[in-house]
């Protein structure tokens, strides 16, 4: 690829949100759905993913990587996305998994059974992220793509607030931790609340502060992707 092509290539991706699906569907994959997951770096919960089928080149607008929405945002938009969506599917690994083996596989299993949910026959899954081996699924891993694919973003959306009220649903069993606050996320107060209270069920106990000693965390960065 020449460097004029190789230019226009990243602005048309930058500038398209729609750039990936329109180059799966001139490759003659027809439907093209986007996978997103939220919840790889809390303390505690589940990962949760998400596979979401737009119709071709309709309004996204609004419509952006989960990270860069205010909650209340991506509330509204995770109603419009679900009345807009031809499919939604929906996967969730709870912490004992997690635990058991590891994050990074959990998370590929909540995208796989997300995928299953989706009950529909796709042609190409845009996935955010790095290649994944042994996916199972014709795919096209996009590093950043909550940020440049309309249907990752509308993916990152879904995950995002099915897992944030999985941990507002936990707080109030929980209410010593602040998981409707914090949503698990190694936060200076969620680190407080550990080494008050210690670990309870649905903390990842393979995870170093849930493992050790949690006042070694409490200058965390409060990352709650």
């Amino acid at each position: 690829m020449s460097f004029s092509k190789w230019v226009g290539y990243l602005v048309t991706e930058g500038t398209d949100f729609w750039f990936h699906e329109k180059a799966a569907v001139a490759e003659g994959f027809r439907v093209v759905a986007g996978v997103d997951e939220a919840g790889r770096g809390p303390l505690a919960g589940p990962v949760v993913a998400a596979a979401v089928v737009l119709p071709f080149c309709c309004d996204a607008d609004g419509i952006d990587d989960s990270k860069k929405l205010t909650p209340a945002q991506r509330d509204e938009l995770f109603d419009r996305i679900q009345g807009l969506a031809l499919g939604i599917g929906v996967g969730i690994v709870g912490p004992e998994e997690i635990d058991r083996i590891n994050i990074l596989q959990a998370t590929y299993l909540a995208m796989k059974q997300a995928i299953r949910d989706l009950n529909m026959t796709v042609d190409l899954f845009l996935v955010d992220g790095s290649p994944i081996r042994d996916f199972g699924h014709p795919n096209r891993c996009i590093v950043g793509g909550d940020g440049l694919s309309a249907s990752i973003a509308a993916a990152s959306i879904v995950a995002k607030v099915t897992r944030d009220r999985i941990m507002c649903e936990y707080d109030a069993e929980y209410p010593q931790y602040g998981f409707a606050q914090h949503k698990g996320y190694g936060t200076k107060e969620h680190m407080q609340s550990l080494a008050i209270h210690g670990v309870c069920a649905i903390h990842r106990r393979s995870f170093a502060p849930c493992s050790g000693d949690p006042t070694l965390f409490l200058e965390a960065p409060n990352d709650q992707g």
